[in-house]
Parts: structure tokens; C-alpha cells; sequence
């Protein structure tokens, strides 16, 4: 199982799974990659804070934690995604909740690959690459729609 998605103590899994999954295996394959598995889990706030205190040491909140298992141009990980936070960040930004949603899977994907975000040159790279993919993703979204008659 390539991709997956699961919740941990929320209610919500995304909706276009098929080709959320697509669209991961583009991203990964157009610089390079294959996708092993990449196991997404989305969670609330407090189960992330306690992952990010537990395993990172880290006493914050987060929109997303990476564990990375990758190698050998094989994408292999475990993100962890909360989904209070992507909502908190969404209407912080005014943007929709899918939108910020896409970003943060795709930007976890980008750790496995090896993308950084620690200083201001790695997340303008971080952004930018985020940008491709969801150009890609919106193509994607288009096609399928056509193809679905829509």
C-alpha cells in the first residue's frame, strides 16, 4: 500500500484519493523519485503536540511532522498532519481549507525528498516547489473533471 491515508482522532480523510495519490506519484517521479510507502495520518492538535514533545522534543504546535525512512531514490515516511492547524492556518491566510491542505501534504513529501525549509533560501526553494506541485495538482484536477464529464 503505496499511499495511505488514516485518522487518528478526527473524523476527516480527504476526499479524491485516487488522485491525491496520482498526483504524490507525478510529484515524486518528475524529480526523480518512486514512492515506496508514505502512510499520512491526519490528527488534531493535541495528538500532534504530543508527537511533536515525544519524538522531536519539541513542546509546539505544528501543521505537520515528517519521519523520514527514505533511501536510495525511494520516498518512505510516515506525516502526520493536523488537521486543526491546517484549518487554523487556511482562515489565517484566507484561503480555502483544500488549499492549505494540498500545501502541507505536498510539503512533506518535498522532506522526504530532501527539501529544507530551516532558513530563508530553503523555504523560498521549499515555496517554490510547493507552487509547481500544486500547479500540477489543479492540472490534475482538471482532467480528471473533464474526463468525469463535470
Amino acid at each position: 500500500m503505496p499511499i495511505s491515508f488514516s485518522k487518528i482522532d478526527v473524523r476527516f480523510i480527504p476526499t479524491s484519493r485516487v488522485v491525491l495519490k496520482r498526483w504524490i506519484k507525478m510529484v515524486a517521479e518528475r524529480q526523480g523519485y518512486r514512492v515506496g510507502t508514505i502512510a499520512y495520518g491526519f490528527c488534531s492538535d493535541a495528538h500532534i503536540i504530543e508527537a511533536n514533545r515525544r519524538y522531536l522534543q519539541h513542546d509546539y504546535f505544528t501543521d505537520i511532522i515528517t519521519f523520514d525512512y527514505s533511501q536510495h531514490g525511494q520516498l518512505d515516511g510516515d506525516l502526520l498532519i493536523s488537521i486543526d492547524t491546517v484549518r487554523s492556518n487556511a482562515d489565517a491566510l484566507g484561503i480555502p481549507f483544500s488549499d492549505e491542505l494540498h500545501r502541507v501534504m505536498i510539503h512533506g513529501v518535498l522532506h522526504l525528498m530532501g527539501y529544507n525549509d530551516s532558513s530563508d533560501n530553503e523555504m523560498l526553494e521549499m515555496r517554490a516547489q510547493e507552487d509547481g506541485a500544486l500547479n500540477l495538482l489543479k492540472a490534475i484536477f482538471q482532467e480528471w473533471n473533464s474526463a468525469e464529464g463535470v
